[in-house]
């Protein structure tokens, strides 16, 4: 410990460096790439991986949606191209069947997936906008978030066929004046009068829709449209430690059944499993990160032996200067000290250039990303990480250096004088 603190070993090391600069910054530089691969790809993976959470943080992680089309299989008497439709009873059935259902919601629509929109007006304000019945278990599988003063639809408003609405962001900004509160103000969705009960803050991702969406009791929406049992598709949430895949499996089945569809037919229900989405994306990940543990050990590993190979290089060619150091009275652990100093000196300065620069590009990394679309955020590799690398490194470097150390040491004063 005493060796950090004395003058003369630090200018020998660095006297040593001097004479070997060329090899020595190589060398440096494969150990730095080493940690460098290791925290790009590792804060990569991270970034991609909260990227996909935020973009989803409003969604169930085991959230699936299944909707109905057309049989490509003739069954039970009925020929290919018959359209199927979801109806409210299925909701029950689904639930009763697959116990690892959590949540399901009906829900149905007019005006989005290419259908005519609905006519809304305020005042002499008029407006074109996709209107959405839905139950307010959805707030359960996607969460609604509503501006201060509002509210989403309830169960009151279910049982009691009201006729209030929640409006989306856009469709404010178009019916209502800048400092309006739309918040009581009643609207006209298709010749009916609606009161706005909330406005709704539009995310992007997990689902469908967009900022001008307007949403009614799925009840209201029933004697409205006069669509009786009709549902346009279904959003379920499982539970967290179920299999999102099978239930996904388990949902297409049962519809079939209920529906008359042949069990071969795999156009007749059409899904997607946003959970098995976000299991593959976190799968990837780990995956990454894993790859870069692995590549970024490898490539340090590597550059740590070029270390060593630059060490004993450095006491073959200083044998004599180490035997006279030896017969002025250094004893052998002074020696091995400054080989294994010089060792985990140049593998810790590598480890620290290697994170600044690995750090400074995640950095340029999440600046360049802001102005796209592709969900990464925030790509960093956590402290403890980042440390334990550089651990290894200096652990590394330390066991490396015994070698040419142990070399150094074995040099008898006597040959090293004799050495020419």
């Amino acid at each position: 410990m005493m060796l950090l603190f004395k003058r003369d070993i630090w200018q020998e090391i660095f006297g040593s460096i001097r004479k070997n600069r060329a090899r020595t910054i190589i060398t440096v530089i494969g150990v730095l790439w080493g940690i460098f691969i290791y925290i790009v790809l590792s804060g990569a993976a991270k970034g991609l991986d909260n990227g996909f959470e935020e973009r989803f943080e409003d969604v169930a992680m085991n959230s699936m949606f299944a909707w109905a089309q057309q049989t490509s299989v003739p069954y039970a008497g009925f020929k290919t191209g018959r359209s199927i439709q979801l109806k409210l009873e299925d909701v029950d059935l689904l639930k009763r069947r697959i116990p690892q259902i959590e949540f399901i919601a009906p829900r149905i629509v007019k005006g989005a997936f290419g259908g005519e929109a609905g006519s809304v007006v305020f005042g002499q304000r008029v407006g074109v906008y996709s209107i959405y019945g839905d139950y307010p278990v959805l707030s359960k599988i996607a969460t609604q978030k509503i501006y201060n003063g509002g509210r989403f639809v309830n169960e009151g408003d279910i049982a009691e066929n009201r006729k209030v609405c929640v409006i989306g962001e856009r469709t404010q900004k178009e019916l209502f004046a800048k400092d309006e509160d739309p918040i009581g103000k009643f609207i006209q969705i298709d010749k009916v009068f609606f009161r706005v009960i909330g406005v709704k803050k539009f995310e992007d991702g997990g689902g469908f829709g967009d900022d001008g969406d307007i949403t009614i009791p799925f009840s209201t929406y029933r004697k409205l449209y006069n669509t009786g049992n009709d549902v346009g598709w279904l959003a379920i949430a499982a539970y967290d430690d179920a299999d999102v895949i099978q239930v996904e499996k388990n949902v297409k089945s049962q519809l079939k059944k209920i529906h008359q569809i042949a069990p071969e037919d795999e156009r007749a229900i059409g899904s997607f499993n946003l959970g098995e989405l976000f299991t593959r994306i976190s799968g990837f990940a780990k995956g990454l990160t894993f790859l870069s543990l692995v590549v970024g050990i490898a490539t340090i590993v590597a550059g740590v032996i070029g270390i060593g190979n630059i060490l004993l290089i450095a006491v073959k060619e200083r044998t004599k200067e180490l035997g006279i150091r030896r017969a002025l009275g250094a004893t052998p652990s002074e020696v091995r000290g400054q080989i294994i100093l010089e060792s985990v000196f140049l593998t810790l300065i590598a480890g620290i250039l290697g994170i600044v620069l690995g750090a400074f590009v995640l950095k340029m990394i999440a600046v360049l990303s802001q102005d796209t679309d592709i969900p990464y955020t925030n790509p960093t590799v956590p402290i403890p990480y980042v440390l334990g690398a550089l651990f290894v490194m200096v652990v590394l470097g330390t066991l490396i250096g015994l070698i040419p150390a142990q070399r150094a040491v074995s040099i008898k004063p006597i040959d090293a004088l004799r050495e020419e």
